[in-house]
């Protein structure tokens, strides 16, 4: 096997696997073979420690290195949750409130226009929209964001509604869910946000959501989605009851549905937040509180791996990590920070301590500061600028007023 790059340093296979167990050398070997690994050794590879999980942080940053190069990506977008209200009463969200309840919250058209129109003049190429399933939303509720939001900003990209929600309209429409998709993207639909997955497994499923949206019906509708070419991101929500079979077998999942489709702009792990919600606070002796650092490097290297050559783009979500974590991910298979999102609801209403935003300027110094390049793309990864040492950034204020908070603190 040949020589390769690993943290800019010129090692051999010799040096990442000197110390490296038979049995996790050879399921490394095989990736970097491009031989398909198997459920059983994908759950191998999360359950590493010592000097094997250091090989497997190494070999994630090769192929991270090999892929996207000293690349860093993000996108300058706004999160509009029109709405918390939602009756489906799943377990884990600390989002979703009756319509009764004070701090309810139902945006109108206009209002999500406007909050769209706000977002363009702060430099935005992407809205990404997303609400509760409440029960009294019209069917043509999804259809007519849409429609508002492109008349006045025709060239904004919407990454709009997830799965559970095409299922809810779709419902509500008596549509199917290809006439349904087909009909939003006519309206303006950009792409979707693979969200609502948690975790592929009805066994828990049923113990987080009641099984109201079934791994089925999530794989059915993103596949919709994708063969209507409407391509979607791919989530995990981890460290909560579920277990490491239970993630090998969601990664599998995904890869097998982006071998038929192709859809996929990139992957996401989102670490469950535990503060708020209702799932750990009723059972907190049952419910983990959250994963642990070292799941969280697992999860996003071990990602990089299984995906290889099929989801390229392994994204951090810094809403539920925090800046500092994010960053060093960068050296564990990590190419993508994802969004500016100006504001933040669904984490934040968890108990999220990280804020609603974090800027142009600030996502730029937190990648120059992992010795890699920023880059500015859109929704479905093409670039917008690259960030010499040179560049003037714009220094924007946050659109929220975080009252003394500093994101980057880490960095001083």
């Amino acid at each position: 096997m040949k020589d390769f790059q690993v943290n800019c340093s010129s090692i051999t296979v010799e040096d990442i696997f000197s110390d490296t167990s038979v049995d996790i050398r050879l399921i490394l070997e095989n990736c970097l073979n491009d031989r398909y690994l198997s459920t059983m050794d994908i759950e191998k590879l999360f359950l590493t420690t010592g000097k094997d999980k250091q090989a497997v942080l190494k070999i994630a940053d090769f192929l991270r290195n090999k892929v996207n190069g000293n690349h860093v990506t993000f996108v300058v977008n706004r999160n509009i949750n029109f709405t918390n209200v939602c009756y489906m009463g799943c377990k884990f969200c600390g989002f979703a409130k009756r319509a009764n309840q004070l701090g309810a919250e139902w945006l109108s058209t206009d209002q999500v226009v406007k909050r769209a129109e706000e977002a363009w003049h702060r430099g935005a190429t992407e809205v990404c929209i997303q609400g509760g399933l409440h029960p009294k939303l019209p069917s043509t509720y999804y259809r007519d964001i849409l429609i508002a939001i492109k008349k006045v900003l025709p060239k904004m990209h919407i990454h709009a509604f997830s799965p559970f929600e095409i299922w809810y309209g779709a419902k509500k429409s008596r549509m199917s869910y290809a006439d349904f998709l087909e009909d939003l993207k006519d309206c303006g639909l950009g792409s979707m946000p693979g969200t609502a997955a948690e975790i592929l497994d009805t066994k828990i499923r049923k113990k987080l959501t009641k099984n109201k949206l079934s791994a089925e019906q999530w794989v059915e509708i993103i596949t919709t989605a994708h063969q209507l070419g409407i391509s979607s991101t791919a989530t995990i929500m981890y460290g909560h009851i579920d277990a490491p079979k239970h993630w090998a077998i969601h990664l599998d999942t995904l890869r097998r549905i982006q071998v038929k489709t192709g859809g996929f702009t990139e992957f996401v792990p989102l670490s469950f937040v535990h503060y708020d919600s209702p799932l750990y606070l009723e059972n907190p002796s049952l419910v983990r509180a959250g994963a642990t650092d070292n799941e969280i490097e697992l999860m996003h290297a071990v990602a990089r791996i299984v995906l290889h050559g099929f989801i390229d783009n392994i994204q951090v979500s810094w809403t539920k990590l925090g800046a500092e974590k994010a960053r060093n991910l960068l050296s564990m298979g990590v190419n993508d920070l994802g969004g500016t999102l100006m504001n933040e609801s669904i984490s934040r209403a968890a108990g999220s301590k990280n804020g609603q935003e974090i800027t142009e300027a600030e996502m730029v110094k937190i990648i120059r500061s992992a010795r890699k390049t920023p880059i500015r793309r859109d929704t479905l990864y093409r670039t917008l600028k690259t960030y010499n040492q040179e560049d003037t950034i714009d220094n924007s204020s946050p659109l929220v007023s975080r009252n003394g908070s500093n994101p980057l603190s880490f960095l001083n």
